[in-house]
Formats: C-alpha cells, sequence, structure tokens
C-alpha cells in the first residue's frame, strides 16, 4: 500500500499570492482525510505567524475530536524545542523536521559541519522524546546531495536512522531530478537502507514531477507527497489527482484515495486560492472528458472506441460532446453534500443567506456556483475597517465613463467622483483620490482574471480575482457578483481591508 502525504496548506500555500483563511483550511483538511482518505496532511510551518497558530489549533481541535490528530503534521525546524513547542502548543503530535539533505546546503547556508549539523538534529530529537512528538525528517535539496555529495547524504542518515524517526523524506527541492536518475538515486537509498521508509517529494520545474514519482514507485518508494491541483512554489507540487491515475492505472498501486471525490475537492481549492485549473488539466480540467470530433462520439457509439482507462466516472465526473448541458434547480444543502463540504453553523448561514441574494438577481443558482459562493463568503473573516457606503456608476456613449464613491472609514464618511477608461477603472480613481486626500498609501494592482463557473451559461455568476503588491507584500483578493465591475468592487474593498492590518 502506497502512503499519500498532502501537502497543499503547507507547500502549496507557498504559491505566489495565495493564503488560505481559517475556515478554508479547516475545509480543506476535512475533504482531504474525511472525503479523499488521504493518510496523512501536512498542514503549516511551525513559526510563521499568530495567525497560523490559530489556524493550526483550530484544526488540531477538530482532529482531536473525529480520531484524526496523527494524520496531522507539521514542518518544524532544527531550533533546539522552539519548534517542538510551538507545534505541542498548537495541539499537534508529529513534527517533520527539515534538515540537511546536501553538503552544500549545510556548509553554505547554515555554515556548519555535518558533525555540528547531526548534532543538532540529535537535540531536537531528545527533546521531541520527552514531549511525546513523532518525527519525520526531510532531508532538504536530497537530489543535489545525491548529484554533488552521496556520501554526506549515507553519512546523514547512518547517524540518524537508528533514532526514533518515522520516515525519510527525500525532497527534489529544487525540481532538477528526471525519471532515469530519480530511479537511480531512489533505489540507492533503498539498497542501503531497506528498512527505512522512504518519501519522495517532487518539484516540477521541468514538467517531469509526476515522471519523476512514476520512476521512484518502481524504484520501491512506499510513500509520496502531492498538493490540489499542484499548488507550490515556482512550477508547483507533484498534483495529486496524476499521482493517483498514474500509480492506479500505470503500476496497478494501491492507496487509500477515494477517486470520485477527486474532482470536487481540486474544484473547491481552486476556488479557494484563486488559481484556476486548466481546461486540459488532466482528470480535473474542463475539457479532459468532451469529446469535440464527430468520429470520436461516433466511435463511442461503437464499443467505446475511443475510451481509455481514465473514465470520467471514476472522478465523480461525466463524460460530454462538446454541447453543453443544462443545470437545474438544487436544494442548497444537498449540493453542499454532494461536493462534499461540511460547513459549521454560522459558515452555513453566511453561505445560505448569500445564495438568497445572488438569487433574486438572477435566474439560478446552481452546483457549479457554490465553490465560488463559499469562496467569496469565507476568505474574508477580518471584521471590515473600510465599508462601501455606495457608488454610482455612468457609462454614456461617446463620454469617458464616471463613477462616485462613498466609503465610511471607522465612522467617517468621504465622497469622491472620478471619469476612467471603464467602469473599473473610474471607480479606482475615485477611490484613491480619497485615500491621496487622506495620505494613506496604495497598493499597486498587477493582475486582474475573471472567470465564471463552466457552462456557457449567460446569468453565471462573475468571480473577479485581482492581483495586489504592496509593501513587499503579494496577495490575491476575489469578488463574486452576477456583474463583473461589481465582483471588480468587492474584490477591491476586501483588499482595502486586508492592507489596514499589514
Amino acid at each position: 500500500m502506497i502512503e499519500i502525504m498532502d501537502t497543499t496548506l503547507r507547500d502549496g500555500e507557498q504559491t505566489s499570492g495565495v493564503s488560505f483563511s481559517a475556515s478554508e483550511k479547516l475545509s480543506i483538511v476535512r475533504l482531504l482525510i474525511e472525503e479523499l482518505k488521504v493518510d496523512r496532511v501536512e498542514i503549516a510551518s511551525a513559526r510563521v505567524s499568530n495567525g497560523e497558530y490559530n489556524s493550526v489549533s483550530r484544526i488540531a481541535g477538530w482532529a482531536k475530536k473525529q480520531g484524526h490528530i496523527h494524520q496531522l503534521e507539521v514542518l518544524g525546524f532544527v531550533d533546539g524545542d522552539s519548534s517542538l513547542n510551538w507545534i505541542k502548543n498548537a495541539g499537534c503530535e508529529v513534527m517533520n523536521l527539515l534538515c540537511k539533505g546536501s553538503l552544500k546546503h549545510c556548509t553554505e547556508q547554515l555554515r556548519k559541519t555535518p558533525e555540528t549539523h547531526i548534532a543538532d538534529i540529535l537535540k531536537s530529537l531528545e527533546y521531541a522524546d520527552k514531549m511525546g512528538i513523532e518525527v519525520n525528517i526531510y532531508l532538504e535539496d536530497w537530489s543535489n546531495g545525491m548529484i554533488d555529495s552521496p556520501d554526506y547524504v549515507f553519512h546523514m542518515i547512518d547517524n540518524l536512522k537508528n533514532k526514533n524517526i518515522r520516515r525519510f523524506m527525500l525532497p527534489d527541492t529544487l525540481g532538477v531530478l528526471n525519471p532515469e536518475n530519480t530511479m537511480k538515486y531512489c533505489r540507492r537509498m533503498q539498497e542501503h537502507y531497506p528498512d527505512i521508509h522512504f518519501d519522495f517529494h517532487a518539484h516540477n520545474d521541468y514538467d517531469l514531477a509526476v515522471g519523476n514519482v512514476f520512476a521512484a514507485a518502481l524504484a520501491g518508494i512506499k510513500g509520496f507527497h502531492t498538493t490540489i491541483n499542484g499548488l507550490g512554489e515556482r512550477a508547483g507540487n507533484t498534483p495529486m489527482t496524476s499521482v493517483i491515475a498514474v500509480l492506479h492505472d500505470q503500476l496497478k498501486l494501491k492507496t487509500n484515495i477515494v477517486e470520485k471525490n477527486l474532482y470536487k475537492v481540486s474544484r473547491m481549492v481552486s476556488s479557494y486560492s484563486g488559481i484556476r485549473i486548466p481546461n486540459n488539466k488532466p482528470v480535473t480540467g474542463d475539457s479532459v472528458f468532451t469529446q469535440c470530433a464527430g468520429i470520436h462520439a461516433d466511435g463511442d457509439n461503437k464499443n467505446n472506441l475511443y475510451f481509455n482507462d481514465l473514465l470520467p466516472e471514476r472522478f465523480g465526473r461525466t463524460r460530454e460532446y462538446a454541447l453543453g448541458k443544462v443545470s437545474g434547480k438544487a436544494n442548497i444543502i444537498k449540493n453542499l453534500e454532494s461536493l462534499g463540504i461540511d460547513l459549521d453553523k454560522e459558515s452555513m448561514m453566511k453561505v445560505t443567506k448569500r445564495v438568497i441574494e445572488l438569487g433574486d438577481k438572477k435566474e439560478v443558482v446552481t452546483q457549479d456556483d457554490l465553490p465560488y459562493i463559499i469562496a467569496d463568503v469565507l476568505h474574508n473573516e477580518n471584521i471590515d475597517r473600510i465599508k462601501l457606503v455606495n457608488y454610482s456608476l455612468s457609462l454614456t456613449h461617446g463620454l469617458r465613463p464616471t463613477a462616485t464613491v462613498r466609503i465610511d472609514i471607522e465612522g467617517d464618511e468621504y465622497e469622491w467622483t472620478a471619469a476612467g477608461d471603464g467602469q473599473y477603472h473610474a471607480f479606482s480613481k475615485a477611490l484613491w483620490k480619497i485615500y491621496n486626500k487622506l495620505g494613506k498609501p496604495i497598493p499597486t494592482l498587477t493582475d486582474y482574471n475573471v472567470s465564471i463557473p463552466a457552462g456557457g451559461r449567460t446569468d453565471a455568476l462573475v468571480q473577479t480575482v485581482i492581483s495586489w503588491s504592496f509593501n513587499g507584500n503579494d496577495f490575491k483578493t476575489s469578488g463574486l457578483d452576477v456583474d463583473q465591475t461589481g465582483a471588480a468592487i468587492k474584490a477591491t474593498m476586501k483588499m482595502l481591508n486586508m492592507i489596514e492590518n499589514m
């Protein structure tokens, strides 16, 4: 049986501009453990922030009640007992200790000898034993360690293999491996240490992450790290959907993953993160189970000549023939259940209220709309210090669009009118006029994306995701409305309240 450890909430959240709220993190953990049946979930890095600590404590509280606490893991550092105390106080019981897996990282980043680094690791392991914390070890930059300094790698493991370490985890930290040398190096590890459980952690810089997982599995590795939708730094991590398809179909290996729930979890994480799933993404893309050519449809009617083992029904999907399909009305609670979403009472009330409001503006609120609605309602949990009192947009043929904006900043109201090249541009110019008058700093808009749920419905909701840069921080906010400009304005108001707390 192959173990799957998902690190969407730790490594995946290092995707540029992605930051999950506490409610979103708990929702994702529930989906990963209870719907997908992943073996382990890496939920955070220790000592990052007070907000991260509160999120971990909330997740740990839920996990203890549900009997899942040993499935939660937190990245810790070789810092004596500091990371361990953070993890213990937050309520977790497993630490993934980040150690150096290459001589260069040890001597040039830590500026330590291998012996000193090993001694420091042993101290952390001693503290962990006293606290009752289970430890797995990351050998950071292991791939370059095997390329440049294999003796260092073996020296590290030789000095640690008899300690109380559950798993040794082998990261291709910079995504430099290919299937050929992945198999070579993983086999060397297995041959040197046949009794050790190894995990493989791939990155996708050369678009070889899934191929490298294939090679590592052939070499005998028993654990793999993934993220939902391949989220992660740079080109991302290995996407769970592709890994599961390859392990199950190409290698005939077994995991505990429930395939039929992969698609709905993928969609939910996409909405929370603001990172869209490419239409041609294997398993989860909108187009991958849509036949366009007439010859393919004809072949499907003649003993399924154009089918392969990746049947859409395995992943909770249906095959389409480029004609679209009509979505009907559905009860909000039943739709949430079918999407595998378990919201607390307060969040459910917020989502239900939002659905009712949107239902008054459009003909139908469908299941396709729900991930957008939930992300919009739950993502902004801060108390609004800046409120939009009202606004007026004017679009007249032959004249520049104008906007009049009135906002409330902690009880004081301000109003301004401005013209722009478009309605949202006019709105933002009026807003920045107010900010300039008050001497308040103004963020930079770096990207602007508009999306609607799949299906081509003319009354679909619009999600606008705007990327911002402010005081060295890059982040995204999203807004949801039946109107594109209205969605952009909501995303902007979320941003204003976020920067007030930076």
